[in-house]
C-alpha cells in the first residue's frame, strides 16, 4: 500500500466519477474522491424533472456509484490547494494528499451582477433548483387558479430551449388535473443574441426557434437582461411583468480555480498542457479546463478517460499520449419526441433526433454505472414523479 501513488480527484460529475473508475482497480494506485455533495446529478434531464419527470433519473447516489469499487468517497467541499506539499484542504478542515491530483469540479451559475436575478429568478442547475421551480409552478396555479401574465425562460443555450420546450405542455398538464379552465400559456424565451444557439450552426438554430414557436413560445431575442425585481423582469429597456422567471443563461468557472491561483483563460479556465495538466501533478478536465469543446459532458468523459490512461502509462514507463480534442455531438431537445441533432457535418431533426437523445442518455447513464443499473435509470426518464397528488 505505502509504494502505491495516491490519485486525489476533486468532484463528482462526469469527469470525476469516469476518472475514478478508470482507475480504480489498478495495483499502483489508491484512488480517492472528494464531492460536496452526496449524489451525481445528470444535468442533461433536469429539465425534465423540473417538469414532472422522475428524480431518479437524474439524481445517483455516489455511495451506490462505487459499491464494490476500491474508491474512497470523501463527502466534502475541496477549499485550498497547496501544490508544494501536495495537499487540499476541504471544508471541514481535513487535508489530504496526492501524488496526481485531478480537477473535475464542474461550473457554477454566473448571474453576471445583474441587479435582483439572484434573489427572484428560478434557476435548474441542481435537483433542489428544479424542486424549487416545480413547487413553484404548482402553488401558483394552484393558490391563485390563474396562469402568471409571463413565464420567461432567459437564455437561448441548449438548457433554455430544453425547459421553454417542456413547459407548456406541463403548465397545460397541471391546469388539467387541477381542473381548472384551459387557457393560452405564455412561455417566451429572451436570449441576448441575435438567434438562439448561437453556437450552432445558422440552420440549427433556425430548426429549433420554428419547433419552440409551433409549440407556442414566444422568442424574444437580440436584447439583454437588465434587471429582475419581485413581480418583473426588465429587458432591453422594457418592464415585463412575471413571478416566473427562470435563469438559465450564464455559467462560470468553479470559484476553486481562481481562489487558489490557477493559470486561467479569460473565460476563467485553467489553461492546461498536452497532457491537460495546468501545473505538474495536477490536471484539469472537462468544464474546468481550457479547450475546444469543453463545457459538454462527453468532453468531461473523454478527458477524464485520456488523463486516466496517461497516468497509467506514466506508471509503467511509458511517455504519455498527447492530447487531440474530440468533436462532441450536439444533441437539443424542443417538446415531446423532438430534437435537433449536430453531428459532425449532419444535421438531423425531429423524431429520429429525439431517438438518437434517448440513446445518447442510456450511453452516458452506461458510463458510470453497470448495463443493468443503467438500464433502469434510462427507463425512469420515462416515468412522472409528483408531490401534488392529484398530478401523481
Amino acid at each position: 500500500m505505502a509504494n502505491k501513488r495516491h490519485i486525489l480527484i476533486l468532484g463528482g460529475g462526469f469527469g470525476g466519477i469516469k476518472a475514478a473508475m478508470e482507475l480504480e482497480g489498478h495495483s499502483g494506485f489508491e484512488v480517492s474522491l472528494i464531492s460536496d455533495s452526496l449524489d451525481f446529478r445528470y444535468n442533461h434531464n433536469l429539465y425534465k424533472a423540473a417538469t414532472g419527470g422522475n428524480f431518479a433519473a437524474v439524481s445517483i447516489p455516489l455511495k451506490e456509484i462505487f459499491t464494490g469499487k476500491d474508491v474512497r468517497l470523501i463527502i466534502d467541499a475541496a477549499k485550498t490547494l497547496d501544490r508544494e506539499d501536495r495537499t487540499v484542504k476541504t471544508g471541514s478542515g481535513k487535508v489530504y494528499s496526492y501524488d496526481a491530483l485531478i480537477v473535475a469540479l464542474g461550473s457554477v451559475t454566473n448571474f453576471f451582477d445583474i441587479k435582483g436575478l439572484k434573489q427572484y429568478s428560478y434557476g435548474i442547475k441542481t435537483v433542489e433548483e428544479a424542486k424549487r421551480l416545480r413547487n413553484h409552478l404548482h402553488k401558483q396555479l394552484i393558490d391563485d387558479e390563474a396562469l402568471d401574465i409571463n413565464y420567461l425562460v432567459v437564455g437561448g443555450g441548449p438548457t433554455g430551449v430544453e425547459l421553454a420546450g417542456a413547459l407548456p405542455g406541463y403548465i397545460a398538464n397541471i391546469l388539467k388535473h387541477h381542473r381548472l379552465p384551459a387557457r393560452k400559456v405564455n412561455v417566451r424565451l429572451i436570449e441576448a443574441a441575435p438567434r438562439l444557439l448561437p453556437n450552432m450552426p445558422a440552420k440549427y438554430s433556425r430548426a429549433v426557434a420554428q419547433r419552440l414557436r409551433q409549440l407556442g413560445v414566444a422568442l424574444k431575442l437580440g436584447e439583454a437582461v437588465q434587471a429582475e425585481s419581485v413581480d418583473e423582469l426588465t429587458v432591453g429597456g422594457h418592464k415585463i411583468k412575471s413571478h416566473t422567471v427562470i435563469w438559465t443563461a450564464g455559467v462560470t468557472a468553479n470559484p476553486f480555480l481562481k481562489s487558489n491561483l490557477f493559470s486561467c483563460s479569460k473565460r476563467g479556465k485553467a489553461n492546461v498542457d498536452t497532457a491537460l495538466a495546468n501545473t505538474p501533478n495536477v490536471y484539469v478536465i472537462g468544464d474546468n479546463a481550457e479547450t475546444p469543446y469543453s463545457g459538454m459532458a462527453q468532453t468531461a468523459l473523454y478527458d477524464a478517460v485520456f488523463v486516466a490512461d496517461n497516468l497509467k502509462r506514466l506508471s509503467s514507463g511509458h511517455y504519455p499520449h498527447v492530447y487531440k480534442p474530440k468533436k462532441p455531438i450536439y444533441i437539443t431537445p424542443a417538446g415531446s419526441r423532438w430534437a435537433a441533432v449536430f453531428w459532425k457535418d449532419v444535421q438531423v431533426f425531429g423524431t429520429i433526433g429525439w431517438l438518437l437523445r434517448s440513446i445518447a442518455d442510456f450511453v452516458s447513464y452506461s458510463d458510470i454505472e453497470p448495463w443493468w443499473k443503467a438500464s433502469k435509470r434510462w427507463l425512469a426518464n420515462n416515468d412522472k414523479e409528483e408531490g401534488c397528488p392529484l398530478c401523481s
